[in-house]
């Protein structure tokens, strides 16, 4: 994992970030179209370095391989994740959007309203709900884990 402009402070606050993403997934009039812009997301994502995918890294909880790594740096928290599959990598893209890069604090008392929001909840299989829910327990215990230590 290498710094780059992308883990700088992040362009909008993070309630803008969710709302963008709404308005994103406004613009496709059914869910086949939201799931061919998911997977699209998902190849965007950067590669993870190999080195992360260990066991150390890997979430329980999901139906596909998922890696999770989080690292502080000065006062944010930046998240490096990628899996093998297609939409499972979309939904990461979706979740680095909105809570990497930002501080302990801001993701603690972030709720994911944009999942129910743009219908994301409501057309996962029960497996993959299940991995989304295991996604955003990893990213914010990390972040609690930084609040508790400070």
């Amino acid at each position: 994992m290498t710094p780059n402009a992308q883990d700088d402070a992040p362009e909008r606050p993070i309630d803008e970030e969710q709302e963008e993403l709404i308005d994103e997934f406004a613009f496709f009039d059914d869910w086949m179209q939201r799931y061919e812009y998911l997977i699209d997301l998902g190849r965007k994502l950067p590669p993870l370095d190999e080195a992360y995918k260990r066991d150390e890294f890997k979430l329980r909880g999901c139906q596909s391989q998922v890696w999770l790594v989080g690292e502080k740096r000065g006062d944010r928290l930046v998240f490096h994740a990628i899996s093998d599959a297609a939409i499972v990598s979309g939904i990461i893209a979706l979740l680095l959007r909105v809570y990497s890069r930002r501080t302990p604090q801001e993701i603690v008392a972030t709720e994911p309203d944009f999942i129910p929001a743009i219908g994301l909840d409501a057309h996962l299989s029960p497996t993959r709900k299940n991995g989304l829910g295991a996604m955003l327990k990893a990213i914010k215990e990390r972040a609690r884990a930084e609040l508790d230590a400070a």
